[in-house]
């Protein structure tokens, strides 16, 4: 039987690593977090199941800093490795950890697609101990010759299932076979699918597991909503909902619907940028700052936002398509209501689509509230808080391009040039040849 923490204080992490949590205003750990820790810095092997949103980066970010604290990286060969999905999702992960990083003297580099490969491999040959990695951008650079795995000691999968979605599986196998063989692996995935079991089976080795908000609950700070409307109706109730006040995300089936939602709300009056796989890698990461300052505020994106982007404040999912997958729904919806807080998923149904969304929110365990809506009238304004657009055009003027720049913390960033991403398809419905990203 495992042990449950009440604390930070009772884990035995590194005292730096404590400071640095009472510094960034973190006293408690989440419930995932109090479940893995022990274990986790104990160096069993892992697997952790919880929803998006949960707390899963510092439930293996923690211990394996701590862990690998006091060492030093030879150049080319990490000591640690964190494997994501997506290029937004390595970020995230490199930022989350960056004070702790720092707190215990570990340099952490991000390698992703969209970015100077070159660049990434010098940050590589300098030298740091921990790498957050999509898949496809790490194979390559092994297959240059300017990293090795041998030394890698603590391997991490997060978001296991989307990176079996994704088609990267091959990949993370063959990356998995080249880390050090005794070492600790652990998986963290909001749902377990065939492929992701495989994984485990092969890789982990007598795991402890923890399930804690399971994806297949609700979420008791998170309310689901079920719009129908009809097809004539849906263009003005949809530019409305966008229209209200605070941040939105809203999900489309398909990059080129999004941009054209995109372009439709910016005439309207309503600050609107969209988020997709077209979009190259510093064009991503722009359109997400000005989300999060608010320069944007209406944000229409495909799946590929459905991973890794956290935005305080966020209180609103609006599915304009409806996703045709559960874990789609759930990691769509987790963008809002994240580490406790309160939010709502509203998904837009029409009349030939009720079928399908109804047996997908039971697949999900969710039971939304429905109710018939029409552009103007009060349910509509009562459930998302939609209002008139001011019917003025806007132009959202871009920010100078930033020069791209390979994440690195306890150490010096390297500035990288960007090229344009691999474009890929909003849905991924099915595994598919893996791409770099």
């Amino acid at each position: 039987m495992t042990t449950v923490i009440p604390s930070f204080a009772h884990t035995g992490l590194a005292p730096a690593l404590l400071s640095a949590l009472t510094a960034q205003g973190i006293n408690e750990p989440f419930p995932i977090q109090s479940a893995t820790l022990p274990d986790s810095l104990a160096g069993r092997d892992v697997l952790g199941r919880g929803r998006t949103g949960s707390g899963k980066t510092l439930a293996f970010g923690l211990p394996l800093l701590s862990r690998t604290a006091g060492r030093k990286a030879r150049p080319g060969r990490p000591l640690a490795l964190v494997l994501v999905p997506t290029r937004e999702l390595a970020q995230q992960v490199t930022t989350a950890l960056a004070p702790y990083a720092r707190a215990v003297g570990l340099r952490c580099a991000t390698v992703v697609g969209g970015l100077s490969l070159q660049r990434q491999a010098d940050a590589l040959r300098a030298g740091t101990e921990v790498v957050v990695a999509t898949p496809g951008r790490l194979h390559d650079l092994i297959n240059r010759g300017d990293a090795r795995l041998d030394q890698v000691e603590i391997t991490v999968l997060d978001e296991a299932d989307q990176m079996a979605d994704m088609g990267f599986l091959p990949q993370v196998t063959k990356l998995l076979e080249q880390v050090a063989p005794r070492g600790q692996r652990m998986l963290f995935s909001a749902t377990l699918d065939g492929g992701v079991d495989r994984l485990v089976r092969r890789f982990l080795s007598n795991p402890v597991t923890h399930s804690v908000d399971p994806g297949t609950a609700t979420v008791t700070a998170m309310t689901h909503h079920v719009l129908h409307v009809d097809a004539a109706d849906k263009p003005d109730a949809l530019t409305r909902i966008a229209a209200r006040e605070g941040r939105t995300i809203l999900f489309m089936g398909t990059k080129h619907r999004a941009d054209r939602l995109a372009r439709q709300l910016l005439s309207k009056g309503v600050r609107a940028a969209a988020l997709h796989g077209g979009k190259s890698q510093p064009q991503r990461t722009r359109i997400l700052e000005q989300f999060r300052n608010g320069q944007v505020t209406a944000l229409v994106a495909t799946d590929v936002a459905a991973r890794g982007i956290h935005v305080d404040g966020l209180d609103m999912v609006v599915n304009v398509d409806p996703p045709t997958e559960a874990k789609d729904y759930l990691h769509r919806g987790g963008r809002t209501a994240r580490a406790g807080e309160s939010g709502s998923v509203v998904t837009l149904v029409l009349p030939e689509q009720r079928r399908d969304v109804s047996r997908l929110m039971a697949t999900a365990g969710i039971r939304p509230e429905s109710v018939q809506v029409r552009a103007g009238d009060g349910a509509l304004a009562r459930v998302t808080g939609a209002r008139e657009p001011s019917g003025v055009p806007v132009t959202i003027v871009a920010p100078p391009a930033p020069v791209a720049r390979v994440r690195t913390s306890g150490g010096s960033a390297t500035d990288g040039g960007a090229r344009p991403a691999h474009r890929a398809s909003g849905r991924s419905r099915r595994p598919r040849r893996p791409r770099t990203v």
